[in-house]
C-alpha cells in the first residue's frame, strides 16, 4: 500500500499546498484501486496531476464536514460521471454527509451515472471487505469528526512445498486449498490439513489517518502500534493554546501522540497556510525532538506503508 497526499494545507489553500485529501492505493488488491480520505476543494485538479484514475476510486472516507475536507466532492463525483465511469463508489462520513452530497447535486441539477452509496457512520467498525478492516474513532474537534484505523487482515504463512513433496504428497490444484489452510482429500484416501504445512502467518499492515483534532486520549487506541500514523500539525509548538481552542494540534502534540501510541512512523500534514516550505525544517525539527521517525508531507508526496 502507498499513501499519496493530494493536499496538505489546513483551512484554505496556499500557493504551495492544496487543502486536505489523501489517497491510499491498495497494492494488495491487484486491481489498481484506491481509497480517498477527505476531499477538499480542488481535489480533482490535484488528481489530474497524479497517476490516479477516477474509475479506480472505490471508497471515500470523510473525517468531518468542514469545507476544506468536503468541498471537492460535488465536482469530483460529477466529473467521474461525465468521464463515463460506471464502477460503483461508496462514501463514508459523519451524519450530514448524505444531505450534503444529495443537496449539492440536486440544486446544481447534477447527477451520477454510477452506483453511489453513502453511509453515515458512528464510532466503531465502518467496513471490512475480507482483506482490510476500517474502524472509526471520535476526535476532539469543534464539530463531529473521526479518525480512521485501516488494518490489513493477516495473511496465511508460506506453504512448505518441500515438506509436502518429502511426505509423498503430489503437487496439484489442491495446493491452493492447502495454502488457505483447508483440508483436502487425496485420490489415495489420505486427508491433508493445510494448517499443518503453513509457516507463521504474515502480519498485515496497519495505519491511522486522523481527522482534525486537539490532543485526545482516543489517539493512543486509534494509532496503537500502527506502521504509519498520519496526524494533523496545524500550528507550531508555541501556538498550542490557539490550536487547541480551535480543535487542532501542534507539531509537538502530534509527535507526542505518536510516541504514546507506539506508532512506528509519523507523517505530519494539515499545516496552516501561514507556513511555507521554508518553514518545513523548523516544523519537522519540533516533531523529531519528540518522535524522531517523523516525516512531513507535501502535496504529491508518496509514502509506502
Amino acid at each position: 500500500m502507498e499513501l499519496l497526499f493530494l493536499g496538505t494545507c489546513a483551512g484554505t489553500p496556499s500557493r504551495e499546498r492544496n487543502v486536505t485529501a489523501i489517497a491510499l492505493t491498495l497494492g494488495n488488491s491487484g486491481s489498481g484501486g484506491y481509497w480517498l480520505f477527505d476531499c477538499g476543494e480542488g481535489t480533482q485538479h490535484q488528481m489530474m496531476r497524479s497517476p490516479l484514475k477516477p474509475g479506480k476510486m472505490e471508497k471515500i472516507f470523510i473525517t468531518h464536514l468542514h469545507g476544506d475536507h468536503i468541498f471537492g466532492l460535488p465536482g469530483l463525483l460529477t466529473s467521474r460521471s461525465m468521464g463515463g465511469v460506471t464502477e460503483p463508489l461508496t462514501i463514508y462520513g459523519p451524519v450530514g454527509i448524505k444531505a450534503f452530497v444529495e443537496t449539492t447535486l440536486s440544486l446544481s441539477a447534477s447527477y451520477v451515472t454510477f452506483p453511489l452509496e453513502i453511509v453515515e457512520i458512528t464510532a466503531g467498525e465502518v467496513c471490512d471487505d475480507g482483506q482490510i478492516r476500517v474502524s472509526a474513532w471520535p476526535m476532539s474537534h469543534v464539530i463531529e469528526c473521526y479518525g480512521y484505523r485501516i488494518e490489513q487482515h493477516d495473511k496465511p504463512g508460506v506453504l512448505d512445498a518441500a515438506r509436502l513433496k518429502a511426505e509423498g504428497i503430489p503437487a496439484g490444484n489442491w495446493f491452493q486449498q492447502l495454502k488457505r489452510g483447508e483440508t483436502v482429500l487425496l485420490a489415495d484416501g489420505r486427508e491433508v490439513c493445510g494448517q499443518d504445512y503453513l509457516g507463521p502467518s504474515i502480519k498485515g499492515k496497519s495505519l491511522a489517518i486522523f481527522g482534525d483534532t486537539a490532543p485526545t486520549p482516543a489517539a493512543s487506541e486509534l494509532a496503537a502500534n500502527v506502521d504509519v500514523m498520519v496526524h494533523e500539525t496545524t500550528l507550531e509548538a508555541s501556538m498550542a493554546e490557539k490550536a487547541n481552542s480551535r480543535g487542532h494540534s501542534t507539531t509537538v502534540q502530534a509527535a507526542t501522540a505518536a510516541k504514546l501510541a507506539g506508532a512506528k512512523r509519523l507523517i505530519a500534514t494539515h499545516f496552516s497556510a501561514r507556513y511555507d516550505f521554508a518553514d518545513s525544517e523548523r516544523l519537522l525539527a519540533e516533531c523529531r525532538e519528540i518522535f524522531p521517525a517523523t516525516e512531513l508531507a507535501r502535496d504529491f508526496s508518496v509514502f509506502k506503508v
